[in-house]
């Protein structure tokens, strides 16, 4: 699959690449790839985590705050807490890029 893009697809490659290998349309390709994100999303913001089996799985980290340092001044900064979203590929997945 060639991209448009050096390095990287965007997500309308990712929809043209969706048409071209399921037969749908742009229109149920696009329904299907923001249903598909949005679930995903949903998911995480409820705490839970999403598994493909043989792709990966999606999950939330929690950060704790911690002190971090202003680059430019040195001064010293507060980086609050927050959550952070992480995937862990699967084996099929590693095995297909490597």
């Amino acid at each position: 699959m060639q991209t448009l893009t050096e390095g990287k697809m965007t997500k309308a490659e990712l929809i043209n690449a969706i048409v071209e290998k399921s037969g749908l349309s742009k229109a149920e390709a696009t329904k299907a790839l923001a249903a598909t994100l949005e679930s995903i999303t949903d998911a995480l913001k409820a705490g839970d985590k999403v598994a493909l089996i043989g792709f990966g799985t999606f999950s939330v980290s929690a950060r704790t705050a911690r002190t971090g340092k202003n680059p430019q001044t040195g001064a010293a900064l507060v980086i609050p807490a927050s959550n952070s979203p992480k995937f862990k590929p699967g084996l099929q997945l590693k095995g297909a890029v490597n």
